[in-house]
């Protein structure tokens, strides 16, 4: 049996934090997971800088409420669900993502927590499990099922080459070229031929 392993943020929807860091004026904070591999380090430094800058988890969910899944990215979940199990592996958490999943159509998320004080400051993160991405599809291996998996950042390769079969989609130039052997796809026709290939 297969499950497709999807990244979220930059394959269905907008990457987040670049979509804040646009509605605050606060560039720095568009740096993502395609730009620092070490997950812990970006999240220290992005929560610095909404310190800094008085932000807290009600003006990200603002921001959140007025985006929208990538054109054309309800459309190819749904094909593929109903052609196949389909899990959405992220590392975002599920104050940021459940407006998101309405608009998606309520896919199955596996995803982390924030720790929010009081006052609404996000004081920090809890990951759902350590490399979370790599250890849910080794997980779902345990289990019989066998994986393939599309994702856009350096997050994502272990989760893409753990499986049968992996895919980029819409990553950047210095990630297709560090993994020349990964095939790459930017439109969810062609990623979707990929996955019917594979399964």
């Amino acid at each position: 049996m297969n499950i497709v392993c999807l990244d979220l943020e930059g394959v269905l929807v907008p990457e987040i934090w670049i979509e804040f860091a646009e509605a605050v004026g606060i560039p720095e904070l568009k740096r993502t997971t395609r730009d620092e591999p070490d997950y812990d380090k970006l999240m220290a430094w992005r929560l610095d800088i909404l310190r800094e800058n008085n932000l807290g988890l009600k003006e990200i969910q603002d921001t959140i409420a007025t985006i929208d899944p990538l054109p054309g990215a309800k459309e190819f979940l749904d094909i593929l669900r109903s052609e196949t199990q389909v899990i959405i592996v992220s590392d975002t958490f599920t104050q940021f993502a459940q407006p998101l999943m309405k608009k998606l159509g309520w896919p199955t998320l596996f995803c982390n927590e924030l720790e929010v004080g009081e006052n609404g400051e996000i004081i920090g993160w809890l990951m759902r499990c350590c490399n979370s991405k790599y250890t849910t599809v080794k997980a779902l291996h345990q289990a019989c099922f066998e994986t393939i998996a599309a994702g856009d950042s350096f997050n994502d390769l272990e989760m893409i080459r753990a499986g049968k079969e992996g895919f980029l989609f819409r990553t950047t130039d210095a990630i297709k070229a560090a993994n020349p052997d990964l095939q790459a796809f930017e439109e969810y026709d062609d990623l979707l031929a990929a996955i019917r290939a594979a399964l």
